[in-house]
């Protein structure tokens, strides 16, 4: 079998099928993608460059659909020199969101391709104007959001099949389009990502060495940014400290922003939120990590004695469901998907996303008697084997859904979830 992956972000949501299947001698996997720092046996990589805009008239909401396109036909001239070369894929795996696959049938009429749609845009009830401090509402999000929606919406046309990660981000797209996509997460590899009482993590800084028997405040983000609740979090610290005198706080996370708007003046969101705080913070006591490797992430996972996941209604982050994996006691925000997984007194603890005084005080319930919670340190755990786990539950249903469109064979038309809630239904 012949396989191609597009993901302008190599390997992206695909890291996992895509292993599998190079491992696979009677397979060839083709991987084309924007970037091309890291490897994985066995695969063929093709970087492209899409061309690049000089100059541009249009109206401004245009220019994200400009350069969906414009990756669109620089994906489609990689699939033609894949053609030239006599490769013909059974298949084409790829994500949408940035117009990447939006011209492989030009390409590969014939080849069923199987489209990631990650993320419907809704001009309210969703991520848009849920917080009133940093994602607030426009008069023209109707506009804007409509041609963003573009992209998944051609995208649509041009794939046989689409997959979501979550029932709750498929949600957000209308009826007709969730008939032919499938809720599919990535999975986790439970075997790798587990709970270790004996990990420890030491602080070069700081020289600390921290284990499980230290109190041990985890944060972990693509970015630190309001989207996952930084500035929540932050504004939470500060009794917290005062209270937990024993305590560590572990942030790990960038400075740039993956998602909404940069702060509101120069710098960063961190530098933000350090500056209105000011002397209340301790600041011996909450350590930045910056991007750390995959093996000190899983660490901090694992030395963690809360761990704090907040999020705006929007796309669920890996780090979640590794953290149900390395079996973290997980204080989680109130809010969609996060509730799709996160049952508060089962396998968890949710909280207000707006209230820091309750984040706080849940954060000081759970040190001040850990070993009473243990149960939802193991129901954590228990979740993402018995619903994500890799092997046993995840890859089958994404080599079942190849097979089966390789073959011709469309799922049946998958009913649609509810309408996504509104931030007042969610609390």
């Amino acid at each position: 079998m012949i396989f191609v992956f597009i993901h302008q972000n190599f390997p992206g949501q695909y890291a996992n099928i895509v292993r599998h299947l190079a491992h696979q001698p009677a397979h060839q996997v083709y991987f084309i993608t924007q970037t091309g720092h890291t490897d994985i046996p066995g695969v063929r990589k093709i970087v492209y460059r899409p061309e690049a805009m000089f100059s541009c008239s249009c109206n401004s909401y245009t220019g994200v659909f400009d350069s969906a396109v414009r990756a669109g036909v620089a994906v489609a001239d990689v699939c033609r020199g894949l053609r030239a070369d006599g490769v013909v894929p059974d298949i084409v795996v790829g994500h949408c969101g940035w117009g990447e696959t939006l011209f492989v049938k030009d390409v590969f009429p014939d080849v069923p391709v199987l489209s990631c749609f990650e993320f419907f845009y809704h001009s309210a009830g969703v991520d848009v104007g849920f917080d009133p401090e940093f994602a607030r509402p426009s008069e023209h999000d109707g506009v804007r959001l409509s041609v963003r929606n573009a992209v998944n919406r051609l995208s649509f046309s041009s794939s046989t099949w689409g997959h979501s990660a979550t029932a709750w981000q498929r949600s957000l797209f209308p009826a007709s389009m969730q008939e032919r996509i499938s809720s599919l997460h990535e999975g986790v590899d439970t075997e790798r990502v587990r709970p270790d009482p004996d990990a420890w993590l030491k602080l070069g800084g700081a020289n600390r060495i921290l284990t499980r028997r230290d109190e041990v405040i985890t944060y972990v983000a693509r970015n630190l940014e309001p989207y996952r609740g930084f500035h929540i979090f932050m504004r939470a610290l500060a009794e917290l400290l005062r209270r937990r005198p024993r305590a560590h706080v572990l942030i790990v996370g960038g400075d740039g922003f993956s998602y909404g708007n940069p702060p509101p003046y120069a710098g960063t969101y961190r530098e933000m939120m350090l500056a209105e705080l000011g002397s209340r913070l301790d600041r011996e006591r909450i350590h930045f990590l910056g991007c750390v490797s995959y093996e000190a992430y899983l660490n901090v996972l694992q030395v963690s004695s809360v761990h704090v996941y907040l999020t705006y209604p929007f796309v669920l982050s890996w780090s979640f469901v590794e953290a149900l994996a390395a079996g973290c006691l997980i204080l989680g925000s109130a809010t969609a998907p996060v509730l799709e997984l996160l049952r508060d007194g089962e396998n968890g603890l949710v909280v207000d996303f707006f209230s820091p005084r309750a984040l706080c005080e849940r954060i000081d319930e759970v040190l001040e008697q850990p070993d009473r919670l243990q149960s939802l340190r193991d129901a954590a755990r228990e979740t993402a084997v018995q619903r994500l786990d890799l092997r046993s539950q995840m890859l089958p249903r994404w080599l079942t859904l190849l097979g089966d469109l390789i073959d011709r064979r469309l799922p049946a038309a998958q009913p649609p979830e509810p309408g996504p809630a509104t931030a007042a239904q969610i609390f």
